[in-house]
């Protein structure tokens, strides 16, 4: 039996039910804080809209946020509604009393219809942040995406305007090289070769970057890609004292690509993972597939990549390498690459220390 209330006292709580659901939709309306103190103030609200509001103790559990507006007694009685967010449920809005002096019966049933509006509140702005979130991650991928473009174009007459002279350099320097009888001349000549070379494979990077290298996609196994690429490198994971585990679920994987340009991602990642991770570390390199798809995981144990870099490591000549020792443009060909064979390239934290490097490639066109 529910409690017995007058009928001036119902009226009382429709009045404030009412005022309730206004100061709800005030308080979503002028949101421009974080989510947690709108969430907190909606609690707060509907604590007061309670027949015995001053024992009534409001929970919120939404995602990952958990709020309430006081200590919860071990025993309650509860009013509840399930808050859906995008058609799945995802949390849950409570009205507490304790047990010890308070019964089922001291709920009302239009605290319940209450109660369920307000869930519907709740969900219809979180579901406004979630898409407001959406909508600005897609716009900053835009607004990238016009930025690479534009770099794309000037990168690419940068390497056009920059190979002739490039070979110029290199052919005069090894012709010096070659017929000096002078050994300062010839270790000149043999700086300048290697500046000429290391200089020819930024451009070549920048051609990659710029999408200036043409494709040549055919039906290739992937194990054998991957066996090679981890033989060239093997002096590499020697020399900084650094194992390598590979595992494919299927050895007989293939894929249409560029064995060339997947050759170059392997060996950007690799490399990476390399330099960052510590001695007598290992990194996994693992390739999982489906009927559609295959995914490579290249896996370090170093330090990590921040919060604030993972949004700029795909970025042209960014990089955190001391100057000298990287151009910036490694991770940008990979992606470059990844992005003309319609793949996807993500970076995720490893759960135990470092990163891992995913990248989703199609099988076939």
């Amino acid at each position: 039996m529910k409690a017995g209330i007058s009928v001036e006292q119902r009226l009382e709580e429709r009045v404030k039910e009412l005022t309730c659901l206004y100061n709800v939709s005030s308080a979503i309306r002028k949101h421009s804080g974080s989510v947690t103190s709108t969430l907190t103030e909606i609690c707060q609200i509907t604590k007061q809209a309670w027949l015995y509001s001053e024992d009534a103790v409001v929970e919120l559990q939404l995602k990952d946020y958990n709020i309430s507006t006081g200590d919860i007694p071990v025993r309650t009685v509860t009013q509840q509604n399930n808050i859906i967010i995008f058609g799945e449920e995802s949390g849950v809005l409570i009205v507490h009393y304790n047990a010890e002096k308070y019964t089922k019966a001291h709920f009302l049933d239009e605290e319940q219809k209450l109660l369920h509006k307000l869930a519907i509140e709740i969900s219809e702005f979180f579901e406004r942040q979630e898409t407001q979130k959406k909508e600005e991650h897609l716009k900053r991928i835009a607004e990238r995406n016009d930025r690479l473009s534009i770099l794309g174009e000037i990168t690419a007459g940068i390497a056009h305007e920059l190979n002739t002279p490039l070979g110029n350099i290199l052919g005069f320097a090894e012709l010096i090289a070659s017929n000096s009888q002078n050994p300062q001349i010839e270790k000149d000549a043999t700086k300048i070769i290697k500046s000429a070379i290391f200089s020819r494979e930024v451009v070549k990077k920048l051609m990659f970057f710029a999408c200036e290298m043409p494709q040549d996609k055919k039906a290739i196994q992937i194990r054998p890609v991957i066996l090679q690429a981890l033989a060239l490198l093997g002096p590499n994971f020697e020399k900084a004292n650094v194992n390598h585990r590979f595992h494919i679920d299927n050895p007989e994987l293939e894929a249409q690509l560029d064995s060339i340009q997947f050759t170059q991602v392997l060996f950007n990642l690799l490399i990476n993972a390399i330099y960052i991770s510590p001695p007598k570390s290992t990194i996994s390199i693992t390739i999982t597939s489906s009927e559609k798809l295959f995914i490579l995981e290249i896996t370090d144990e170093g330090p990590g990549i921040s919060p604030d870099l993972k949004a700029k490591i795909f970025e042209p000549f960014f990089t955190t390498k001391p100057i000298g020792e990287g151009a910036g443009l490694g991770l940008s060909v990979v992606h470059g690459i990844i992005k003309g064979h319609k793949g996807e390239i993500a970076v995720y934290d490893n759960d135990e220390a470092g990163a891992i490097f995913q990248v989703q490639l199609p099988l076939k066109y």
